[in-house]
This record gives structure tokens, sequence and C-alpha cells, in this order.
């Protein structure tokens, strides 16, 4: 695989993403719901990443390994795009969202524009990270495969596990009750963020070669890497938990002080105790 045929990948992908995220900044601003924006995302992912893993190389037939990436693109799109599509459909906007055309006035609609375009770059190495993985030359069935779909499972699973307490606990909380804080929730401020950075933690395994034959493999781990930077520093802790305390106070610092924001661990209280 040449330097060369990986950066026609990556300009054919941004092209995807860029028109991707320029048809959800029209949903939203037909709808006036931003939360949509990341159901779109993540279908617009999943379809870009199941395309590029099953892109033939030189006419080769399709092989085991692409398959199976393709179809953990497909399963992980399809629960958390449903998940998200509900979750918007019972709320008016997305708060972080929200309050950015707040701060951004008049010029909201041409900034969320902008930053849809942003999103679809950031969003490059993760679709090359399947690419990568997909295109090993490996035959499928080795050791790392076998740990990267272990990997895998606990990353949805984790996530959607994480996602159905949260909603339990929407839907039966006493009246006194301002924070989540039941099963994963108890331990990490985030868990169905861990738990996504944990789904693309596998895909390093998926795409390196031990022996050193596929030096391309490498390229993987730009996909936590990247999940991880845009989780913990840019879009998603930060913003939601800036209006997780404008909201809640010092019920949610008084969490934020006894719980991890992202690794699951136990409650400060409990460390302290030990």
């Amino acid at each position: 695989m040449s330097l060369l045929f990986v950066l026609y990948v990556v300009l054919a992908q941004l092209v995807a993403l860029s028109m991707i995220m320029a048809f959800a900044w029209w949903i939203q601003s037909r709808t006036g719901n931003s939360g949509f924006v990341d159901a779109m995302w993540t279908f617009g992912l999943g379809l870009v990443g199941i395309v590029s893993a099953l892109v033939p190389l030189n006419g080769a037939d399709l092989t085991t390994r692409q398959v199976v990436v393709a179809v953990i693109m497909l399963i992980w799109s399809l629960r958390l795009g449903v998940h998200i599509v509900q979750r918007s459909m019972v709320r008016a906007d997305d708060p972080r969202y929200a309050a950015l055309f707040h701060q951004w006035g008049p010029h909201a609609s041409r900034q969320m524009f902008i930053l849809l375009q942003k999103q679809a770059l950031v969003t490059v190495p993760m679709t090359l990270a399947v690419f990568i993985a997909a295109h090993s030359p490996a035959p499928f069935g080795q050791f790392l495969d076998w740990i990267g779909l272990l990997v895998i499972v606990a990353g949805i699973v984790g996530e959607g596990v994480a996602d159905r307490q949260l909603r339990s606990w929407l839907a039966t909380r006493s009246a006194d009750e301002r924070i989540c804080d039941r099963g994963l929730w108890r331990w990490s401020r985030h868990p169905n963020y861990f738990f996504e950075w944990v789904f693309w933690l596998a895909f390093p395994f998926f795409a390196i070669d031990l022996s050193g034959g596929y030096s391309a493999g490498l390229l993987a781990f730009a996909a936590p890497i990247c999940m991880y930077w845009l989780l913990v520093h840019v879009s998603g802790i930060p913003p939601l938990e800036q209006h997780m305390v404008a909201k809640h106070g010092d019920a949610y610092r008084a969490y934020q002080a006894r719980t991890s924001a992202f690794f699951p661990l136990p409650t400060r209280s409990a460390r302290e105790a030990g």
C-alpha cells in the first residue's frame, strides 16, 4: 500500500465526511434541534467506515478481515446513532450546541457550519484507522484479532449499559435526586464517553502486524488518540460539564469532587478510606 494511495483514501474520506456534515448542518438549521447533528455524525462515520473497509485493493476479493471490520462499524453506528436520535426526539436541543449558539449570536448559523466542517476534518483519523485495520494483509483470526474483538464487545456493551442506566435513572429518580450516581456513573462521570474510547482502542489490534510486515498499521493508533482528545479536552467533557455545573451548581461540584471524570475508578472517599 503506497503512501500516495493512502493520501487518496484520506482525501476521499474527507470529502465524504464534509458533505455529510454539511447535510447535518442543513438538518439542524431546518429543525432547530442540534441534537441530530451527533446522530448524523455517527451514521456518517459508520457509512464512510463501512465503505472504507470494503473498498478493494488492486481488484482483490473481499477478505474476512474487511467484512468483520465493516460489520463492526455497522453495529456501532446503528446502536449509537439510534440512541442519539431517540434522545434528540424527547428534548428541544443539545445543551452543548445551544450554549455555542448563544455565544455566537447573529453569526450562529455560519459558525455552526464551520464547526461541523472542522468536525469532519478531525473525524478522518478514525475513518483512516478503519481502512488501515480492514486492509491488513494478515489473515484474520490471529491472537491480536481476538483481543480486538473482545475490546470491541467491551466498548459497545459498556456504552450501552451506561446509556441504559442513565435512561433508567431519569425515568425513576426521586424529586430530590439531581445527579445520576448509579451503576457505572458512580465510578465515572462520563462512562459512556469512556467506553466509546474503548471501542476505538480496538482498531490498532486489528491493524498491527507483530512481524513488522505492515508498517501502515501504526496509523490505526490515530483513532483512539483522536477520540480521547475530542472527548476529554474538546467537544465532550468540557462543554457538558460546564452546562451541568451551571444547571446543578454545588450538587454537581460535589459529584466532580468524588468521582473520576473519565476513567472508571472508586469514588474519592472510598480511595481515601482504603
